[in-house]
């Protein structure tokens, strides 16, 4: 039987057992700054099998990916329009996942159709694996259909035995889920409410369309 461990997010050496596991294909428990997290490496098929036997989730359903470094959108998308780059700018890091069409390198698995869920979360733990490995598929820590996890004493209730590695952070200060916008077309769509309310989104937008600096 799989044996779950809880370090702590702050220690250096937590860190790197959590990069080891990811490299090895294996699924990582982490805080954001919305819920935690359950990771594994976007471009590995058996991890990202990991994690839908883990949360006992459908396969059909899309999972998104974190991204820790605005250059890493590169390897995931090649469709970065006016309107994501106005609330990249804007709410990334946070809690906005924006959907883009996917590059064909991506697993199949993560996506059945031509798009693809990204978010940078505003969360140091969070931020330092994915500066460190690059782009993890990523949905929340808990079972399918039960209650988001807010600390790491709720991901082990849930996913103890399923889960190699929780690192525990703390309470994530957010504790909504992100907001999910389609933006690969021009005809923006809110898939999901969460952090980002739609008030903000349309704010944004317009100041964004206003401003000749906004990112190309």
């Amino acid at each position: 039987m799989l044996q779950t461990i809880t370090l702590p997010a702050d220690n250096p050496a937590s860190i790197q057992t959590a990069l080891e596991l990811l490299r090895d294909g294996e699924i990582v428990a982490f805080p954001t700054d919305t819920v935690y997290g359950l990771g594994a490496n976007a471009f590995y098929s058996p991890g990202i099998i990991k994690l839908f036997e883990a949360k006992g989730r459908d396969a059909n359903k899309a999972i998104a990916v974190l991204i820790g470094d605005i250059d890493q959108i590169n390897i995931l998308t090649d469709g970065m329009n006016e309107n994501a780059a106005i609330l990249a700018r804007k709410f990334w890091p946070g809690g906005l996942t924006i959907v883009l069409p996917k590059k064909s390198e991506l697993p199949e698995l993560l996506t059945a159709g031509n798009s693809i869920g990204i978010r940078m979360p505003n969360h140091p733990v969070a931020l330092e694996l994915l500066r460190e490995f690059g782009p993890i598929a990523t949905t929340s820590a808990n079972l399918s259909g039960k209650t988001n996890p807010q600390d790491a004493r709720d991901v082990l209730q849930q996913l103890n035995n399923r889960v190699p590695l929780i690192l525990d952070g703390g309470k994530c200060p957010g504790g909504i889920p992100s907001t999910v916008i389609d933006c690969s077309t021009d005809d923006i769509q809110i898939l999901r409410a969460g952090a980002i309310s739609q008030k903000q989104i349309e704010d944004a937008l317009a100041e964004g369309k206003n401003n000749p600096d906004h990112i190309k």
